[in-house]
């Protein structure tokens, strides 16, 4: 089945673009031109993944983002005509998958959907070994679940590929360089800021549940998952 993607934008011209290249690609589209909308079309059926425009003038991208993640992990990769760094990471933090600015290529933002797609669709189950433990954090490949001593995490399709990696080499120090091809594949650059965001927001979820210490910093380099319990 093609997956199902919402463009939600408030420019009618960016959404036809958008929905020419995704349809091209064999993707279906639906669209919204306005938050209340998404919010709408997003309950009435089957979505894969959303493009959202961060500026919309009834209920921007942001709190649309918020209301989605009270109840689902959709992906969701974000659009904005700005560049601010406190957007970006905004968007990040409150469970973005990923950021394209405008003005942007087609192109490009097709290969950005792809990857998240791949990272949290039925073709990343086709792997062996469906499950990793690392003390007592476990990640299950088949169920696309993370649980630390029994209590669940709720990644991002890109948090779970960066857990992914972590987990496979524990106590390993990862450059940012390396969590960047883990989660988006090679051939695609984002800045490193954008991996310092994601790591930031799997910690916060780490520290939700007690395992505080999981993940660290290694200045220069980059970051290490320990081997031991993580707690505080």
């Amino acid at each position: 089945m093609a997956p199902r993607i919402l463009v939600v934008d408030d420019e009618p011209n960016i959404r036809e673009v958008i929905c020419f290249a995704l349809e091209r690609a064999g993707m279906t589209t639906a669209t919204a031109a306005t938050g209340t909308q998404a919010m709408m079309t997003f309950r009435a059926g089957r979505i894969d993944l959303i493009v959202l425009d961060i500026g919309m003038p009834d209920m921007d991208g942001l709190e649309v983002c918020r209301q989605i993640r009270k109840t689902s992990s959709v992906p969701i990769l974000f659009l904005s005509a700005r560049d601010e760094e406190i957007d970006r990471i905004l968007g990040l933090e409150i469970g973005g998958d990923d950021y394209v600015t405008k003005p942007f290529s087609p192109r490009e933002l097709v290969a950005r959907v792809k990857t998240i797609l791949k990272r949290s669709g039925p073709g990343a189950m086709e792997r062996n070994d469906q499950e990793m433990t690392v003390g007592d954090l476990r990640l299950d490949r088949a169920g696309r679940a993370v649980t630390f001593a029994g209590s669940a995490l709720t990644p991002t399709a890109l948090e779970f590929a960066i857990l992914e990696a972590l987990m496979g080499r524990p106590d390993m120090v990862f450059s940012r360089e390396q969590l960047m091809v883990a989660a988006y594949g090679p051939g695609t650059f984002v800045a490193d800021r954008t991996i310092d965001s994601h790591i930031r927001n799997i910690r916060a979820k780490f520290a939700a549940i007690g395992a505080e210490n999981l993940i660290t910093t290694v200045h220069g380099v980059g970051f290490k998952l320990h081997a031991g319990d993580g707690r505080a």
